[in-house]
């Protein structure tokens, strides 16, 4: 398996000098964590926190944790113009937690505090990780202030959904440090080996109906799609996101990204309607959505009870279009096909052989082959993928983090496309 060449300087590679802004929130804590790992990976670490955020964590576990002196105060350090100086020297700026307050500061340019001048004097990578309530994720006005910082290339990890500070659960939790280690160090990478390309991904559950109150559905919660739709975009491809159902706030990383468009889509045929529609000037075509096998053969205009059907109810399902087959059959020349297939094998060679048989059905020249079950692959942030080409062959593995996998597919597209000739985005190198 050869490996891709990456565009950009690694930063697994070099030490880079981070600026981490830390706000008021109790998921302050975890961005200790975040500290840490950065440290341990080598790099030069400036925590800054605001007033509010030193409530939560204590300058000394600051400096203890980063190794640097850590202030506040724009007044400190005065002669060697700190305020400016931070931002200058950065190679990448993290805020984490990054709160509903500081999104709104950030995106109409305030700079009251340590953490605002540093921000409006960097021209360095900028990495936000929301952390708020739900309710407060929601409001139109920071759904609006995280496009701004979007469409000027900040880059937006999370937040995840689950439980709240108070009881509370939904969209709005402070996503791990590991995922914002990640996607940070990606960001400083600045990969534009897509540049240039359109590509079209699906993402999502499809939904067949019953009856105005039921529906076929699976777990799929869409966010290997929506990451495999925001890796592409943020290394620079123009992106046709077209989403089935995907869960509060899985959307929230895409739809606001200067280079996603972003299209919704309900049953099976309406997926296919929308990705055939994007497909005919794609240069790729990602088919992540977890699309239902079968469709009920008569959807009920009026809601099925009991009364109607006592004992039981039978339902006839027909199978819906095989949307991957009819993309090969269309596929131009140099348009390449992308599929997922999840699979429930007893084994990790039964998994690759199933994906054989299937990339070799569907024709696509590249299949990613997951594995699922009750507690795998859907509804969870980690997944574990094998890529398969047409001719059988395992090209590459991948596991971790859902964008991590995300990357990996884009890895191996590239590869293929160098390989047959077909024509490569940014300036990514032909052999």
């Amino acid at each position: 398996m050869a490996a891709v060449p990456v565009v950009g300087t690694s930063c697994q590679d070099r030490m880079v000098f981070v600026v981490v802004g830390v706000t008021g929130g109790i998921a302050a804590y975890k961005a200790v964590h975040l500290v840490r790992l950065l440290v341990k990976a080598g790099h030069d670490v400036h925590v800054v926190p605001t007033a509010d955020a030193v409530r939560f964590v204590g300058l000394p576990t600051w400096e203890a944790i980063s190794r640097n002196p850590v202030t506040t105060s724009v007044h400190d350090d005065v002669a060697r113009v700190r305020h400016v100086a931070l931002g200058q020297s950065a190679d990448l700026v993290i805020v984490a937690p990054a709160t509903a307050n500081s999104l709104a500061k950030m995106a109409t340019g305030l700079a009251d505090d340590l953490l605002g001048t540093t921000l409006l004097a960097t021209t360095a990578p900028v990495v936000v990780a929301p952390a708020m309530h739900a309710e407060m994720w929601r409001h139109p006005a920071t759904v609006r202030n995280v496009q701004t910082l979007r469409e000027r290339g900040v880059t937006v990890v999370g937040p995840d959904d689950g439980a709240l500070t108070g009881g509370d659960s939904g969209p709005g939790r402070m996503s791990e440090p590991e995922a914002i280690l990640e996607a940070a160090l990606a960001a400083a990478e600045v990969r534009t080996d897509l540049a240039g390309l359109h590509v079209v991904v699906s993402a999502g559950g499809t939904r067949e109906p019953i009856d105005p109150v039921r529906f076929i559905g699976n777990r799929s919660s869409g966010r290997q799609g929506v990451a495999v739709a925001v890796a592409a975009a943020e290394r620079g491809a123009q992106v046709t996101l077209v989403a089935a159902h995907v869960d509060d706030g899985v959307l929230a990383e895409a739809s606001g990204h200067a280079h996603v468009e972003l299209r919704r889509a309900g049953t099976a045929a309406e997926l296919a309607d929308a990705v055939v529609a994007a497909a005919s000037s794609a240069d790729v075509v990602v088919m992540a959505a977890a699309v239902a096998d079968y469709r009920v053969a008569e959807v009920s205009p009026l809601k099925r009870t009991k009364e109607s059907a006592p004992g039981g109810l039978a339902l006839e399902l027909v199978e819906t279009e095989d949307i991957l087959a009819g993309l090969v059959q269309r596929r131009r020349g140099d348009q390449t096909i992308v599929g997922f297939a999840a699979e429930t094998p007893a084994d990790g060679e039964t998994l690759v052989e199933r994906g054989r048989r299937k990339a070799a059905r569907k024709g696509t020249d590249l299949l990613a082959v997951n594995e699922v079950g009750w507690s795998k692959g859907f509804e969870s942030a980690d997944n574990a993928v094998t890529l398969i080409d047409r001719d059988g062959a395992v090209v590459s593995t991948a596991s971790g983090s859902k964008r991590a996998v995300a990357d990996a597919l884009w890895d191996a597209v590239l590869d293929v496309r160098r390989k047959r000739g077909a024509p490569l985005g940014g300036h990514a190198p032909r052999p």
